[in-house]
């Protein structure tokens, strides 16, 4: 198993070159067919014909934004001609949370990033991150706003606890753990699910993967998602995988305690699956 197709998420934010960058190490590391896919936050200009003046600065805003695309199209094709990575170059004018997730289900893995509410150029809809991870059906990568990580995958940990999220994502995030130095399988109150954990060990050892399990006993009330970040942190993981918990309700996402946390917090990649 590995990914063939990876698919990267640019926009004009202060992260899409990083992501570009890491696009490109993991598309020359897996021997992957790289796609860029431009999506920026569209505001409906009708909306802004509404008030006198508006029309001019939507006139302004979208020759700024043709501009950036432009320069961001040429470096995409540039640095594919550098890394001797093939690839194609797709922009989008619909809105992100819709034409993302629907390229991303033609890909093996999906690169994209963490919000950044300090970046208003990194905002391209609502819970972005949180629809593509829920929506795509494909494994998503979440680049952090801030990080020192550039090449995650030398050292995994695969958060467990035997759900059917959890499953996807250890499936989903094999090609990592079998290049990976190490991989460490986390599994939070352990003592509960002895055979969970000793099956999905042998599953990953019979894929080539060398791995050790850390079971981790807590009291109630101890968010998880804070316990995943610190024992990514004590055991010096540069990726963690995990599986996404959530489900849509009218026009929002609820998300799970621990993928909350780890949406909000991350210190390293996260790979989500759902």
């Amino acid at each position: 198993m590995s990914y063939k197709t990876i698919l990267v998420h640019l926009d004009t934010s202060k992260r899409a070159h990083p992501r570009l960058e890491l696009a490109l190490r993991l598309a020359r590391q897996f021997g992957a067919h790289l796609t860029g896919v431009y999506a920026v936050f569209t505001p409906e200009s009708h909306a802004l014909y509404v008030n006198a003046g508006t029309a001019e600065y939507y006139l302004a805003h979208e020759q700024l934004r043709t501009e950036r695309r432009a320069a961001l199209e040429r470096l995409f094709h540039a640095e594919l001609e550098r890394a001797q990575v093939p690839g194609e170059w797709i922009a989008v004018d619909s809105p992100a949370n819709l034409a993302v997730p629907l390229h991303a289900r033609c890909a093996d893995l999906v690169v994209a990033s963490q919000d950044d509410p300090d970046d208003p150029e990194a905002y391209v809809g609502d819970f972005f991150p949180e629809n593509l991870v829920m929506s795509s059906g494909r494994p998503v990568l979440l680049l952090p706003r801030a990080t020192s990580v550039l090449t995650p995958g030398s050292h995994v940990m695969v958060a467990w606890d035997g759900s059917r999220e959890a499953a996807r994502a250890v499936h989903d995030g094999l090609p990592f753990m079998q290049a990976a130095k190490l991989t460490t399988v986390v599994i939070v109150n352990g003592a509960q699910r002895e055979l969970p954990g000793t099956d999905i060990v042998a599953l990953l050892e019979r894929h080539g993967v060398r791995v050790e399990v850390n079971r981790t006993e807590v009291g109630n009330g101890v968010p998880i998602g804070e316990i995943l970040l610190s024992r990514a942190a004590d055991n010096g993981a540069d990726l963690i995988v995990m599986g996404a918990y959530g489900h849509a309700r009218w026009r929002e996402l609820i998300m799970g305690g621990a993928t909350r946390t780890l949406l909000q917090s991350m210190t390293v990649p996260v790979l989500m699956s759902h």
